[in-house]
């Protein structure tokens, strides 16, 4: 039995997939109220629920010359200004436990990055705040591995998790998706999102920073909505090549409608008719 999220009024686990869309990091204010304002407009009209995303800080940027972002005061005012504008929940990702309450004055959901989900004092920091927890796998993680993540999640008083596939390593500098990994992390009764950007990441492909294929954010994302998820994560910005973070993998938003529509299409299919991948109790 899947346990449903509340983030608000959206209920991750149950209909419909939610839809986490944003930049992959905060550049200025107006253009994260610009971004939120499109992606709600489109997903009011699509009947989709909408959380915003963004990062105030890009702590673990291949180069130490690569922008971060306007950090983690004027980074979650920002945040606070998209949420109470628009009337969008917000997730943003911590970096250090000592961010997670001053985080939780302000998000409705705190992600724990893949590169750093096995963190113990990260994780229990962040679930001992109550709120709901995004947990990305990590890159060179086993789904089987991730229960672990969540014990410790759970074991620190915080069931309201989603876990969330992001890629595993496939040689240097490559991603591949394994959609096994999406029916066994929802075994383990939790919500399961996929993020169909990073997934088509090349992490340090292009030297000093990564490189992305965003032809490949469609069919994985449709491959997954297939499959059965709760909750479907990508990057989006108005100009993906001037993006000043991960823009070969984030899609246009231009671009992003017309993608949302095949996927709504799909996602009722299966959860109308065919019905979610159950492999069992791993």
């Amino acid at each position: 039995m899947v346990k449903k999220v509340k983030v608000g009024d959206i209920t991750i686990g149950e209909g419909r997939f939610v839809l986490v869309a944003g930049p992959c990091v905060l550049e200025s204010l107006e253009m994260a109220l610009e971004v939120a304002a499109e992606v709600k407009n489109m997903c009011d009209d699509l009947g989709l629920a909408y959380i915003f995303k963004s990062s105030f800080d890009k702590a673990n940027r291949t180069s130490i010359h690569s922008f971060r972002g306007p950090g983690l005061d004027v980074g979650l005012g920002w945040l606070e200004q998209v949420k109470s504008r628009l009337g969008v929940p917000v997730l943003t990702d911590i970096h250090e436990p000592n961010q997670a309450e001053l985080a939780a004055q302000v998000v409705d959901v705190i992600q724990i990055p893949a590169f750093l989900c096995r963190q113990t004092d990260l994780l229990v920091s962040a679930a001992e705040t109550g709120k709901p927890l995004n947990i990305k796998k990590a890159q060179f993680m086993s789904p089987y591995d991730i229960r672990f993540v969540l014990e410790k999640a759970r074991e620190s008083g915080n069931d309201k998790v989603i876990l969330c596939e992001r890629g595993v390593a496939f040689g240097y500098n490559e991603l591949v998706v394994d959609f096994r990994s999406i029916p066994i992390m929802r075994s383990f009764g939790c919500p399961v999102m996929f993020d169909a950007t990073h997934s088509v990441q090349m992490p340090g492909g292009l030297g000093g920073v990564s490189g992305g294929d965003r032809r490949f954010v469609s069919p994985l994302a449709r491959a997954a909505v297939s499959i059965g998820i709760d909750a479907l994560f990508m990057e989006v910005h108005p100009s993906p090549n001037e993006a000043k973070s991960d823009g070969p993998n984030m899609i246009a938003l231009s671009d992003l409608r017309d993608l949302l529509g095949q996927l709504v299409a799909l996602d009722d299919l299966v959860k109308g008719k065919l019905g979610y991948v159950d492999v069992g109790e791993a």
